[in-house]
């Protein structure tokens, strides 16, 4: 997984990586030393607190608990949703953006969270405030699920191999069960899994835009060139105008997936069209 250079593969791996690290020495500790140490401090400091004095000092939460899971079915599941619907994600829309969209997916389901425990009156007003947190990959699955729905609402998936659904229709069901679950047990999760789906098709409606938030804050981090490039024939290209079909095509490549995912000779084609 690590070596394979797919970033859905790497972000299978450290989810998997990390369970199994505190689940070898939690089970080590029980055997040996009788006590549960490991387990109750990876709470304490890795699942994100919907209480907000806790959460300032545990800042950074937000980005632990999307790689933290509560049981070996939590993670089995949420990461064989992840390899099935983030392959569609690819499919679509390259391999370049499921690690973005996975993290802030997984962010905006934190938002979603906390708000909702410090807002709405039935959680608030209550001792649950101050012991309630939150772990699991859930939003952020959501989100690549959500992107996938929205970019390809009609593609159909065989549900135990003998179903078929179409994508719009699992994003559909799993917000009215997110909706109708924010009164349920597992509250808090249930709000996790609405921000990431709403964040997921919010990225994939801005990307048809062209508008690519994931490239944008990504760039941010990119140390930029002091190399300049001048070109010296820029009169001798320009004299060989496009087709007009060649500029549509570029045109919808860019509504769909951003003017950043052009190829070098695309561009250059559309900077001899505008030259006209």
């Amino acid at each position: 997984m690590f070596k394979s250079g797919s970033k859905l593969y790497l972000l299978i791996g450290i989810n998997v990586f990390v369970f199994l690290l505190f689940g070898v020495l939690s089970v080590l500790e029980k055997l040996t030393l009788r006590t549960n140490y490991v387990t109750a401090y990876t709470y304490e400091y890795l699942a994100m607190p919907a209480y907000l004095p806790k959460l300032l000092v545990r800042f950074w939460t937000p980005l632990s608990y999307m790689f933290m899971h509560a049981d070996f079915w939590h993670v089995l599941f949420n990461m064989m949703w992840l390899f099935w619907i983030g392959q569609i994600f690819e499919e679509f829309l390259g391999n370049k953006r499921i690690l973005g969209l996975y993290l802030l997916g997984g962010l905006a389901g934190a938002v979603v969270f906390i708000a909702g425990y410090n807002l709405f009156p039935l959680l608030s007003n209550s001792t649950v405030l101050l012991t309630s947190n939150v772990v699991g990959a859930s939003a952020c699955v959501m989100a690549v699920t959500a992107g996938a729905a929205t970019i390809a609402p009609n593609y159909a998936i065989m549900l135990f191999g003998v179903i078929p659904v179409k994508l719009k229709w699992i994003a559909i069901i799993y917000a009215v069960l997110g909706f109708l679950g924010m009164v349920g047990s597992n509250a808090g999760g249930q709000m996790a899994h609405l921000g990431g789906l709403i964040f997921g098709f919010i990225y994939v409606k801005q990307l048809q835009k062209g508008r690519d938030v994931v490239a944008a804050i990504a760039g941010l981090f990119k140390p930029k060139s002091k190399l300049k490039v001048a070109s010296t024939n820029r009169d001798k290209v320009s004299n060989n105008t496009p087709r007009q079909d060649e500029i549509d095509h570029i045109l919808d490549k860019i509504s769909t997936t951003g003017y950043d995912n052009l190829s070098k000779q695309e561009k250059e084609t559309l900077f001899r069209a505008s030259k006209k």
